[in-house]
């Protein structure tokens, strides 16, 4: 599933060429996760925002009410911008823009989803709603990270997973931060030292995947139908088996909470 970085490099890959557009017609497969995207037409895109994974198109010039249109990728889900969309079975929603061009939302596996809401007002996506707050908000500094994790007695990586104690943050920075920090992802108590060890990481393995446009192990992709380059950086996720980078030790994995996590056995004792 697409996490922060990918979502952040479609969105500012996305925003230039669709701010100041009018939506002047949409199609949208019938299923109510995305029959919404029809909702859009008539309205002016006033920019291309992001929260957690969720893309939040403003959109104006619509009445009283400014309203969004959200969007969330799922686990294949794509957007693309083209002059002329062809026949694609996977095709879940088209937007015709003023300029002729039309934005197109594939999603083979149909775990994406589509809204238009009142802007600001996500009590519908009760997921979004409920984000914690972004990694890179300056107001968010190693004390509180450490309250939101000791809010919860679940296992640290399958809190961060919940998107409660900080947002965007899926399977693979998980794995690559708690990888950097130290920290057993089963762990169910981090302390204050630690909590600040894992902000740090995480911010890290953050930044240098957007440094590398997202990390594309199937099925992500650029607006521009290219790919990330970040997979080839991985020192944790998706290497069981393999040496652990810091001192040797073969990585393992399994399920916790039927989420895959792999760790160092060494380096991330519990």
């Amino acid at each position: 599933m697409p996490e922060l970085p990918e979502v952040e490099t479609v969105r500012r890959q996305l925003e230039p060429l669709l701010t100041e557009r009018r939506i002047v017609d949409a199609e949208a497969h019938p299923s109510p996760k995305f029959a919404p995207a029809v909702r859009a037409v008539a309205h002016r895109v006033g920019g291309v925002r992001r929260r957690g994974k969720y893309l939040l198109f403003d959109l104006l010039d619509g009445g009283d009410t400014p309203r969004e249109l959200v969007v969330h990728l799922g686990m294949t889900g794509g957007l693309h911008v083209v002059d002329a969309p062809s026949p694609d079975p996977y095709r879940r929603a088209r937007w015709e823009l003023d300029d002729g061009r039309h934005l197109v939302f594939r999603d083979v596996r149909r775990f994406g989803r589509i809204a238009v809401v009142p802007a600001g007002d996500h009590r519908s996506l009760p997921t979004l709603h409920d984000l914690g707050p972004e990694p890179f908000d300056p107001v968010l500094d190693a004390g509180g990270f450490h309250t939101r994790l000791a809010g919860s007695r679940r296992r640290v990586k399958t809190h961060l997973l919940s998107q409660r104690p900080i947002a965007g943050v899926g399977n693979i920075y998980a794995d690559e931060a708690l990888w950097r920090a130290g920290i057993h992802p089963g762990a169910r108590r981090v302390g204050p030292e630690r909590a600040n060890l894992l902000l740090t990481a995480l911010r890290d393995v953050l930044r240098e995947a957007l440094d590398h446009d997202g990390t594309t192990l199937r099925d992500y992709r650029t607006v521009d139908g290219g790919t990330g380059s970040n997979q080839f950086r991985l020192e944790c996720y998706g290497r069981a088996g393999s040496p652990c980078a810091r001192c040797r030790t073969p990585l393992t994995s399994r399920l916790l909470d039927q989420r895959t996590a792999t760790w160092c056995p060494s380096c991330q004792a519990r």
